[in-house]
């Protein structure tokens, strides 16, 4: 899976959502839940540090295991550790890519989630960089 393109949250526009109180059952809506909660911005629950966040979208189909579609746009963040089993955007050789990181005994490889493909074993020579942790995924169904 490959990076498509990289971009930057806007946090000058805020757009709310109207959320309602009550769980949304998957049958036929109950008339009591029909009174508004409040408001929902969507960027205060998907963005925890906004000065280290940004968006891209994702091609193919090498990490569809975790959720992750082609099209998709993931929320990236910079200011958090990359830890061995965390989804990252990573610099591979100049290309960005999408995958699970998997660090143990000085091994470092990038792992699809997809059995098409094949882990990626980082080698000494190659020139490899985390951009960041991936920490949701927006999809449409």
């Amino acid at each position: 899976m490959t990076v498509e393109t990289i971009y930057a949250p806007d946090l000058a526009t805020r757009y709310k959502l109207p959320i309602f109180l009550g769980r949304l059952p998957a049958g036929f809506p109950s008339p009591a839940d029909d009174y508004l909660e409040g408001k929902l911005d969507i960027t205060k629950h998907l963005v925890k540090h906004p000065a280290a966040t940004f968006y891209v979208r994702v091609s193919g189909d090498s990490m569809i295991g975790a959720g992750i579609h082609s099209g998709d746009l993931l929320v990236v963040d910079r200011s958090l550790e990359a830890k061995s089993g965390n989804v990252i955007v990573a610099a591979l050789d100049g290309e960005l890519t999408v995958k699970r990181l998997y660090q143990k005994n000085g091994l470092l490889r990038l792992l699809p989630e997809n059995p098409d493909y094949q882990p990626i074993e980082i080698k000494l020579q190659q020139s490899f960089e985390i951009w960041g942790v991936v920490t949701s995924v927006i999809h449409q169904l």
